[in-house]
């Protein structure tokens, strides 16, 4: 049975990216159509974003109340209640969930449940509904990817499983040190797991500048974690009590769960795209850097777009596909500019090129860097954290790159962000004020050593 509405935009997937295009869409006056087969929300809010970093919260507490007596505070960790903190991480989720639903709602869009299927450039099929609209936008997000012949079963699971457990992990091993692979190999030690990470590349955290990289190593180390760098899994066997890990090297690692963590997969297979000549690479939606497709009227948006996999790369690239929509020009996103966080401890944060991209874009001896040690900075004393902020710059030009590592580190990506994507020179961002004692101070220590007047730092 067909609809007899024909819908401004209709939109494939609730995620970030599809829920921000619709309720973007129907702030401009658009009638808008939103098909999910899950939950509004997507990975980012049941099963990525916000359930880890509601553990890694619980992960923190338990460090601190662990190392609470060099602070003057007598207190002991008697354990970590796992059924708690998932009470506690689903809660979270449960606000979140019903303020986007009552957001939905409140905006007039139409959101059906269901699968879809893409059967023209203008129509979506959803059970025995044909839904029809003048645009289509693809956001159905990504899936946990495995490697081949790995089957995720048992003690083998993917992030989607290691969240749901009700027991902590007492030796697991992680297969990844990426993004997902940090955070669960850094929650897992905090709550007493004494973890190793596999890492087929040559470094932990292997898409950041070199210098953060080495210092999360070593922060690692220090905290109990082991990983094996450069070396590739060569089998993996499971029995009741545990997995094995077989490593090219001949190494051998047991666990009592194996956490693959290489990466995510387009969610494109049995959706239709290939019966309408949407154009795909390896599963990948190609785009172009307004994000439409090669089908007329056919837009893309979020992981299925190749680049960074980021909830708030999608949110924004919807954003800006519902104001095509509308008519307006919003300029196209710059990959390198959009901020990216690893929540681990220490924490991650960087923005723009690393030095090494910058130096293979533009000459060897066009780049100039400093490092600003947080050794100086007198809430990052306070908070007990090593850590640095790097800039790199183009030489007597603009700030390419800000690159971060240490506790909390995240929370001042957003002025890096401001700072590179509106290619400020160091002078510029040294007469700004920082407030006394923030760690935000250590962003203004570093442009007043790289504008040439540093204070409180070595010249």
């Amino acid at each position: 049975m067909a609809e007899s509405t024909v819908y401004d935009a209709v939109i494939l997937g609730a995620g970030s990216g599809g829920y921000a295009t619709a309720l973007r869409a129907a702030q401009l006056g658009l009638n808008v159509a939103l098909i999910e087969d899950d939950k509004v929300g997507g990975t980012c809010l049941h099963r990525g974003c916000i359930p880890t970093k509601a553990m890694l919260h619980s992960a923190e507490i338990a460090d601190q109340i662990r190392d609470s007596g060099k602070y003057g505070v007598r207190s002991a960790l008697e354990g970590v209640d796992i059924n708690a903190v998932n009470t506690f991480k689903q809660g979270v989720i449960d606000r979140l969930y019903k303020g986007l639903q009552g957001l939905v709602s409140s905006r007039g869009v139409h959101l059906i449940q269901g699968h879809g299927e893409v059967v023209s450039s203008t129509q979506v099929k959803v059970g025995d509904q044909l839904i029809q609209g003048r645009h289509l936008v693809l956001g159905t997000g990504s899936y946990a990817r495995s490697l081949p012949g790995l089957a995720v079963e048992g003690r083998v699971m993917t992030s989607d499983q290691a969240l749901a457990l009700d027991w902590v992990p007492s030796n697991p091993v992680v297969l990844g040190g990426g993004v997902i692979g940090l955070e669960f190999a850094s929650l897992w030690t905090s709550f007493g797991a004494k973890v190793n990470i596999v890492e087929a590349l040559d470094h932990l955290a292997p898409n950041e500048d070199l210098a953060v990289s080495k210092l999360l190593e070593r922060s690692f180390r220090k905290r109990g974690i082991g990983f094996s760098l450069g070396v590739k899994v060569a089998e993996v066997t499971q029995d009741e009590r545990q997995v094995t890990v077989r490593l090219e090297n001949g190494e051998r690692l047991g666990g009592d769960v194996l956490l693959v963590a290489v990466g995510r997969g387009p969610n494109t297979a049995g959706i239709g795209l290939e019966a309408v000549g949407v154009e795909m690479d390896r599963g990948f939606v190609t785009t172009d850097p307004e994000l439409r497709t090669n089908v007329g009227g056919v837009w893309a948006v979020g992981d299925i777009v190749p680049g960074l996999q980021l909830a708030h790369r999608g949110f924004a690239q919807g954003i800006a596909v519902a104001e095509r929509i509308a008519g307006q020009r919003p300029a196209p996103l710059i990959e390198s500019g959009i901020p990216r966080v690893t929540y681990c401890e220490p924490e991650i944060a960087s923005v723009g090129l690393t030095e090494e991209a910058a130096k293979a874009e533009h000459g060897q001896d066009a780049v100039e860097t400093v490092e600003y040690n947080l050794a100086g900075n007198g809430k990052s004393q306070v908070l007990g954290t090593q850590g640095f902020v790097k800039l790199v710059r183009l030489a007597g030009g603009p700030v390419l790159g800000v690159h971060m590592v240490g506790t909390r580190i995240g929370e001042l990506v957003g002025e890096a962000q401001l700072i590179v994507n509106w290619e400020a020179y160091p002078q510029d961002v040294a007469e700004l004020i920082h407030a006394h004692p923030t760690q935000d101070e250590a962003i203004g220590e570093a442009f007043l050593a790289l504008a040439g007047k540093p204070l409180h730092a070595h010249a």
